[in-house]
């Protein structure tokens, strides 16, 4: 992997001001550190036409100001106050660049980094930059295009290049078939600078949707679950058998699954104003002692080899990470500072590995990130990959 010394000009699509959570902002904001980082000339914008979420209703914003104002804040952030557009399709009001200036940046982007397929691409995005797809989430497109899903490989052809979280798409550890196209692979990148190590907490954190609905999807006569909350549930007793004190940013709705998961001693933290700021997010991900986390059943089954871009921000924060095995430690390797497991004796061993030499763990922890995830080298990479600078 590469770095240093790149002009391009790279925009980048995403779901900021749409999805305006902090482990989404924080997504997108290490994109656009790390490309400006390399010396690109880096923009940012949201054209889907998406309705945008509002996180205080938990449905759709009648009123988009407040996420606008919340991109515009980021992007002020990262000192591109200049830099950046959101459309907002419902009124057909351009906030940030103008439409004309927008359509103007696609004449003269080399490349267009569609981050997590947030834009489905039209004309005025195709004026000869290099149309690179960034899926986070693999396999439920891969599944969907073994299954000749018609919307799915119509997307997929809409770019020049599908890059993939899914690392070991193609290989044979991974059970799904790649068809039709080729994945490149890459992992999420973490701008180092972000995230400082410093005094440990106490407890083993993490912070996520307890259960999302709406892209399982069927393979092959087997279902697979687009959710974490089955491998939490499976992985319930791992707190009580480590004896390890564990904090779970989520909101389970149902009272019963909240005592169950309590009882086996996980704490449960509410996850709303660590989501609503970025400086909050950190701050957890800082205050934590390391990361005790689950993957999705999507993810684990396959054997993907996908890896969490909010783990990447407690392993810069020099924090171990002990997390769900889905192949990744064929490419990153596991046993200190980063521990994979597939059962609850795994993970409670794991956390006791940590503990039994702690310092040790964090330092290769911080390693770990700065050898397989600094942006500079992941961005550097795709860049590469898609001919520029």
């Amino acid at each position: 992997m590469t770095g240093g010394g790149r002009s391009g000009r790279v925009v980048v699509l995403g779901i900021t001001a749409q999805y305006p959570m902090a482990g989404v902002t924080w997504q997108a904001m290490h994109y656009l550190a790390g490309l400006r980082a390399l010396g690109c000339d880096v923009f940012y914008v949201e054209d889907s036409g998406a309705p945008p979420y509002d996180p205080a209703s938990g449905g759709v914003a009648i009123d988009p100001s407040p996420n606008v104002a919340y991109l515009a804040t980021v992007m002020r952030r990262l000192d591109l106050a200049e830099r950046w557009a959101y459309w907002d399709a419902q009124r057909d009001v351009w906030h940030g660049l103008d439409a004309p200036q927008v359509r103007a940046l696609y004449g003269s982007a080399d490349a267009i980094f569609n981050l997590c397929g947030a834009t489905r691409l039209r004309p005025e995005h195709r004026q000869g930059a290099r149309l690179c797809y960034v899926e986070t989430d693999p396999i439920y497109e891969q599944m969907r295009v073994a299954n000749g899903d018609a919307d799915s490989i119509a997307f997929l052809a809409e770019h020049d290049l599908l890059f993939t979280y899914g690392e070991l798409l193609g290989t044979p550890s991974c059970t799904v078939p790649v068809e039709r196209f080729t994945w490149i692979p890459t992992r999420p990148p973490v701008a180092l600078d972000e995230w400082a190590p410093r005094d440990p907490g106490t407890a083993y954190r993490t912070i996520a949707t307890w259960e999302n609905k709406g892209k399982n999807v069927e393979f092959r006569g087997e279902t697979y679950q687009w959710t974490k909350h089955l491998n939490f549930l499976r992985m319930i007793d791992v707190p009580r058998q480590a004896r390890t004190r564990v904090e779970l940013a989520m909101d389970p709705l149902d009272a019963g699954v909240r005592a169950d998961l309590e009882t086996h001693g996980w704490t449960l933290v509410d996850p709303r104003p660590i989501s609503a700021d970025v400086d909050a997010y950190r701050g957890f991900v800082e205050g934590a002692r390391g990361e005790l986390t689950v993957a999705k059943d999507i993810y684990v089954r396959p054997r993907s080899g996908w890896f969490s871009d909010r783990s990447v921000c407690f392993l810069a924060a020099g924090r171990p990470v002990v997390t769900q095995e889905t192949g990744f430690s064929e490419r990153v390797p596991s046993g200190r500072g980063l521990l994979a497991f597939a059962t609850v004796e795994e993970a409670a061993a794991a956390l006791r590995t940590v503990e039994g030499d702690y310092a040790s763990h964090a330092r290769a922890a911080r390693e770990i990130a700065a050898e397989y995830f600094a942006a500079e080298r992941v961005l550097g990479a795709m860049l590469d990959a898609a001919g520029i600078g």
